[in-house]
């Protein structure tokens, strides 16, 4: 029972936050209904309504005859409503002074209902014209009652046996029966929240990007080790209280758990495709682990498109790539950033960037450097547009996969992941990156606590 209750629960908030997600949609889908709804209140022609009610009696001459009279008249409702549209009743009535309609006009302006479980009928006509349809009824209401008493008259020096007696009516309703403002505002608001609601699965069923930890998780079947916000203070270092700060904190956290059960020293960081905000976060968490005091290297190994020395000022015209060619030692290439942190850029960028990064010269400097620090991260490129990202993550204790939210698409990650395997590296989780601050989606705000005065 409580997990049938949780259930329902989670679907509902599901749909809330869809809803939510949307809500521009189904504004505009209601908005633009009751746009409609207002042009046709303003611009169709009113039609005006008369309406009369007619009694149906028998003359009884004991009360045995009181039940058969009124079953008698009940049966015979549906035939007096079809007598009002006939040659009979309706047909006289056209082209007479006052009406100017045609027969069918006529038949079309007249509608008859039974008032339930009695032996009434009210008989209604609509008109542009409301004097034109009070005075058509009032003109029906009287042929209408000789026509029938006629009929039923058995004999014509006889009494008829039905007598029809006007009890309401004829009488002009004081609004028109069209348009109905309130009708027609309120079937605009549902149709427009029913065409939004539609509208909201299409985009959902047709959106294929990364939007929550959860999807991450099952896609990738590893953990997400944090949500990472965006942050207005810029991509690559932010304040030391902010929101995305802590988050990196939080994969600081879980890669040092990581590392106390297993050997855990190199680390790369990649993505599956451009964008994804990979050397920010590379560079967020070597400066986080100097911070926590151990001897950090951050590795550009983006050879084709590098950015973290030019990010943090440093000389790129050698690197990884010149150590790697065997015109230059680790130890010249080195530069030192800061307390505990080094950085060993890109270098000048080479013609064959994934012979290089495979290498066994790769292979002897990542254990190189894993015996000289404490923690190496490397700057990965994209797995999918090119295999370097692959060939150093195998060489590597751990990768991080950074997915961007609402950007990266779940056949891009699965690709990722693919490529992953298909190498064994090892994926220690991911990183949702890029998450609103605003929306059903949204990284909670804890910037209050982490600002604020200490709490009781």
């Amino acid at each position: 029972m409580v997990s049938r209750g949780m259930g329902v629960s989670v679907g509902l908030r599901e749909y809330l936050r869809v809803a939510s997600r949307n809500r521009w949609l189904l504004a505009a889908s209601v908005a633009f209904s009751l746009g409609v709804a207002l042009i046709v209140n303003l611009y169709s022609t009113p039609i005006y309504a008369a309406r009369v009610t007619f009694f149906f009696s028998t003359p009884i001459t004991s009360a045995t005859d009181l039940y058969p009279a009124s079953m008698f008249n009940v049966s015979r409702l549906s035939t007096y409503a079809k007598l009002l549209t006939s040659d009979e009743v309706a047909t006289p009535l056209a082209g007479t002074p006052g009406i100017d309609l045609d027969a069918e006009e006529v038949r079309e302006a007249i509608a008859a209902e039974t008032v339930a479980d009695t032996v009434m009928m009210e008989v209604s006509v609509e008109d542009r014209d409301p004097n034109r349809a009070l005075l058509l009824l009032a003109r029906i209401t009287k042929r209408f009652t000789t026509a029938v008493e006629d009929l039923e008259r058995p004999e014509p020096a006889k009494p008829s046996t039905v007598k029809v007696t006007v009890v309401s009516g004829p009488a002009l309703d004081e609004d028109p029966v069209f348009p109905n403002a309130l009708n027609n505002f309120a079937l605009a608001t549902v149709a427009g929240l029913v065409i939004g609601a539609v509208g909201s699965v299409g985009r959902e069923v047709a959106d294929q990007t990364v939007r929550t930890a959860e999807a991450l998780q099952v896609l990738t079947s590893a953990p997400v080790l944090a949500r990472v916000p965006m942050d207005p203070g810029g991509p690559f270092v932010s304040a030391s209280g902010s929101a995305r700060t802590e988050a990196l904190r939080e994969i600081r956290t879980q890669v040092q758990c990581a590392a106390a059960a297993r050997s855990v020293k190199t680390l790369a960081v990649t993505s599956a495709v451009p964008g994804e905000g990979r050397s920010a976060t590379a560079c967020g968490l070597a400066l986080l682990f100097a911070e926590a005091g151990q001897r950090v290297l951050v590795v550009d190994a983006e050879l084709r498109h590098p950015r973290l020395a030019a990010f943090l000022g440093r000389e790129d015209a050698a690197g990884l790539s010149t150590v790697l060619d065997g015109t230059a030692r680790l130890e010249q290439v080195l530069q030192p950033w800061g307390a505990g942190l080094w950085l060993l850029a890109s270098g000048r960028t080479p013609p064959n960037p994934s012979e290089l990064l495979s290498s066994p010269r790769m292979t002897e400097l990542v254990d190189e450097v894993r015996r000289r620090f404490d923690v190496v991260i490397f700057d990965c490129p994209p797995l999918l547009p090119v295999t370097d990202a692959a060939v150093v993550a195998a060489r590597t204790d751990g990768t991080l996969l950074v997915v961007r939210a609402r950007r990266t698409t779940s056949a891009q990650v699965t690709a990722a992941v693919r490529a992953l395997h298909a190498v064994n590296a090892t994926l220690l989780g991911c990183v949702l990156n890029m998450v609103a601050s605003k929306g059903p989606d949204a990284v909670p705000n804890y910037g209050g606590y982490l600002s604020g005065p200490k709490a009781a």
